[in-house]
């Protein structure tokens, strides 16, 4: 039975441990959090883990623990210190993304290249159904080479980047490490590791700004009845999701609500890469356009389709893949099997700490090239 610690055991890792833990032979160890009254409160363990033994110090409890594989999932600006910390002990980890939200943790990070493939990041896309079949298709000539790619995310989702803690930057990131990462990763999968030279950004903030007062919670608004983004009017009654608590109009909400990226690869092609967090309801979409010589080729996740345009011949080719569930379009079940068996000396991360690195590097230098207008050489 492998035994599994978990240091920072949030809402998102709860998810990856469940998924681990119904992977195969694997047993929760131990948790460190710093809240452990509420890890226990989330009812993960069940009967069957009251074993469990819990910490608030990460270190003590890999110096105290016999464990196969550590779960990585504390606040983003901490990925980089405990992904360290854990390598010291040299044991396979699932980190969580961004695997990093600054330069400075970006080359602390390169200084560990000898936990490459047994480190699983938390890249889903690159491993679902969707990807797998683009690949496939790419890989077989069926467009030709790629000459330019038009990628999107339009999140409707987006509220908890405004609401909750996500919305302080320090701790973020700002929003191209919290969801371009996901994306710029894929694109870099299918492109078969092309290496990108430059890339130049921009970014924008012109709905979740205004001027209530730091620190105000929804609770507390006088305009709370009123407000559309109010959980009053945004959660219907008897919705259990959890609900915004600051006011995302405030002085001191943080993060950009669109971004776009250019980026220039070695063969000369370039990628043009936009998210957004505005829209709302069926306006969601997420996917890409790849244009080859040959064909155009276009998938979005949210349809469970894939595209196909000739170029020689008026023919479209669609193909309907089979509806995908769980998070992240099912990407976490193959991250999940995979980490056992990186666990088990089986197998090599198929979402590997360089793979991290590359795409916090490109995020990174969107968000100065962004902020300080400028292109970045890479």
């Amino acid at each position: 039975m492998l035994k599994l610690g978990v240091i920072g055991c949030g809402t998102r890792m709860t998810g990856v441990v469940k998924k681990i833990l119904a992977a195969g032979e694997v047993t929760l160890t131990c948790v460190c959090d710093t809240d452990i009254d509420r890890v226990k409160k989330v009812n993960l363990f069940e009967e069957k883990f009251s074993s469990v033994r819990y910490y608030s110090d990460a270190e003590e409890m890999l110096k105290n623990e016999e464990l196969d594989g550590v779960c990585i999932g504390t606040r983003c600006s901490t990925h980089t210190k405990y992904a360290l910390l854990v390598a010291k002990y040299n044991l396979p980890m699932f980190l969580e993304k961004p695997v990093c939200t600054t330069y400075e943790d970006l080359e602390l990070l390169k200084t560990i290249d000898f936990m490459d493939n047994k480190t699983v990041v938390s890249f889903p896309l690159r491993n679902t159904t969707l990807v797998n079949f683009v690949k496939e298709l790419v890989d077989s000539g069926k467009i030709g080479n790629i000459e330019h790619i038009q990628a999107y995310n339009n999140v409707t989702y987006a509220r908890g980047y405004y609401h909750k803690w996500y919305r302080d930057e320090n701790e973020t990131g700002g929003l191209f490490l919290q969801k371009a990462t996901h994306d710029l990763d894929y694109i870099n999968h299918i492109l078969n590791g092309l290496r990108p030279v430059r890339l130049c950004a921009m970014k924008s903030k012109q709905i979740f700004k205004g001027d209530k007062p730091a620190g105000l919670k929804c609770a507390d608004c006088p305009d709370a009845e009123t407000c559309p983004e109010s959980p009053a009017n945004v959660y219907k009654a008897g919705d259990t999701r959890p609900k915004g608590e600051y006011c995302c109009f405030a002085v001191d909400t943080g993060n950009e609500d669109s971004g776009s990226v250019i980026i220039e690869y070695e063969s000369g092609m370039h990628v043009v890469y936009s998210q957004d967090f505005i829209v709302r309801n069926g306006a969601s979409k997420r996917g890409a356009r790849l244009i080859g010589y040959k064909g155009t080729l276009e998938f979005d996740w949210y349809k469970d389709t894939v595209t196909v345009y000739r170029h020689d011949a008026d023919v479209i080719e669609t193909h309907k893949l089979g509806k995908t569930e769980g998070a992240h379009f099912g990407g976490d079940d193959a991250l999940a099997k995979n980490f056992v068996k990186v666990m088990e000396g089986k197998a090599d991360s198929i979402a590997p700490l360089s793979e991290g690195i590359n795409s916090a590097a490109l995020c990174l230098a969107a968000k100065r090239s962004a902020e300080e207008h400028i292109f970045i050489e890479l």
